[in-house]
């Protein structure tokens, strides 16, 4: 918890375990090795001083709630490699303006972004059918999405508390 110096994870560490860093108020940066293939649950959970993160490419799986109440995230780039956001994964990051959702991701998991308060726009990639119940909910700053033509599904209260949202375009894939 509390004093924890910024550090690099060591080469060789293939995966970081459910709640792992979570609670490390003082953690405001970390370098996740290119040998890591997992997040777990709750890894970084209310990790508040949390401002950077470098994700990379070997990372397949991230874990529900992992990244949960890190306010002070402003951005973050999620590898190419990850074929799902789970749930509740960025909940509650308030800070997060920008985030890039790779053509890997295929499903958007309930509760994902929610909270985001400060997102502005997103994307979802042509990679992806459904997007979870209330994923989007309480994006008070989102003004535009995209939907591709790939969603099948939008979950309920998907977009719930949306209120910058100007237009949003719900594709004939959409069931």
């Amino acid at each position: 918890g509390e004093g924890l110096i910024p550090t690099p994870l060591p080469y060789g560490v293939e995966s970081i375990g459910d709640c792992a860093f979570n609670g490390c108020d003082s953690l405001s940066s970390i370098t996740i090795p290119n040998s890591v293939k997992s997040i777990g649950k709750g890894a970084f959970y209310g990790c508040k001083g949390l401002t950077s993160i470098t994700i990379p490419n070997s990372v397949e799986n991230i874990g529900d709630s992992a990244f949960n109440g890190c306010e002070s995230l402003s951005s973050i780039t999620i590898p190419n490699s990850v074929k799902s956001i789970g749930e509740s994964t960025f909940y509650n990051c308030k800070g997060l303006t920008s985030i890039t959702i790779p053509n890997s991701v295929e499903n958007i998991e309930n509760n994902a972004f929610r909270g985001c308060k400060s997102l502005t726009a997103i994307t979802i990639p042509d990679s992806a059918t459904s997007i979870g119940d209330e994923a989007f909910r309480e994006c008070e700053s989102l003004k535009s999405i995209t939907i591709s033509e790939s969603v099948k599904s939008i979950g309920k209260s998907a977009f719930e508390g949306c209120k910058s949202l100007i237009t949003i375009t719900i594709p004939n894939s959409v069931k």
